[in-house]
């Protein structure tokens, strides 16, 4: 299956629409081994609960080699798991670069199914991670409208709508009627946009970040789905690993309420 059929599978089947995402803070632990051994295990605990994992490259990166070498055990146990793995590196560049950062991220041992990208150096420089996500059954996920409140510098003044409308030229491009394999990031924070993005990305999955730390509320965000609860994934990643601490069994508790609040929420 491609991304998008593995996510809107685990949507019906698991009746969950949670992307749990993996935030490793050092800060957080005694040591690297204890790091790596909440990781794995609140990645496991939350599984049940998830649609797809959302590792934050940035916090795998900030630990050198161990990161990286904990990055490919975090997709491995994904995949064990039976969970897509969705990294979150806003990667952007041009030509070769954006080639590069597309066959490093989007193939091979700690690469994931989909990658999120930036676009604002230019539509050109999203052909290669589309294409590479396309040749792998993956996806993409294009910044549109981000979850942080100083996103209105650049995102606003119709610029945000100019990226919805080249998402859903290249979806329109692919055969089928099914979700596509260019997905949109469209921040939970800004539920009042939420239905104009859908309908404006009718086969783009949708990435709804800032459900819990960021203060986003699972009530509010039906209007980003289709009709069944399909269509969109709502992100949690503190608010799921630092539940309460390093608790496991409360991360396992979080990732079970924020699911059952969405389904509420979707009346599933």
């Amino acid at each position: 299956m491609t991304f998008a059929q593995a996510v809107t599978d685990r949507t019906r089947r698991l009746q969950t629409r949670l992307c749990v995402g993996l935030d490793p803070r050092l800060s957080e632990y005694r040591d690297l081994g204890a790091l790596r051994t909440h990781t794995l295990d609140v990645l496991e605990a939350a599984a049940p609960f998830a649609a797809c994992v959302k590792p934050q490259l940035a916090f795998f990166e900030a630990l050198g080699l161990p990161g990286f070498t904990l990055l490919e055990e975090v997709c491995a146990q994904a995949r064990t798991l039976g969970l897509p793995v969705l990294l979150d590196g806003k990667r952007g560049d041009i030509g070769t670069t954006a080639a590069a950062y597309a066959q490093g991220w989007l193939s091979g041992p700690h690469a994931g199914d989909a990658l999120t990208v930036n676009p604002f150096l230019g539509f050109a420089t999203l052909t290669p991670f589309f294409e590479a996500a396309r040749a792998n059954g993956g996806a993409i996920f294009v910044l549109v409208k981000t979850s942080n409140p100083d996103q209105a510098d650049l995102q606003g003044g119709g610029l945000s709508e100019r990226v919805a409308a080249e998402i859903a030229r290249l979806n329109a491009q692919e055969a089928g009627d099914g979700y596509a394999s260019v997905g949109a990031v469209v921040g939970a924070t800004h539920p009042g946009d939420l239905a104009r993005f859908r309908t404006a990305m009718p086969r783009a999955l949708l990435l709804l970040p800032g459900l819990g730390a960021q203060g986003a509320q699972a009530t509010e965000l039906a209007p980003a789905f289709h009709a069944g609860g399909t269509g969109a994934l709502a992100s949690a990643s503190r608010a799921v690993q630092y539940a309460s601490g390093l608790d496991v069994t409360a991360s396992r508790e979080a990732a079970r309420r924020l699911r059952d609040e969405l389904n509420a929420a979707l009346g599933q």
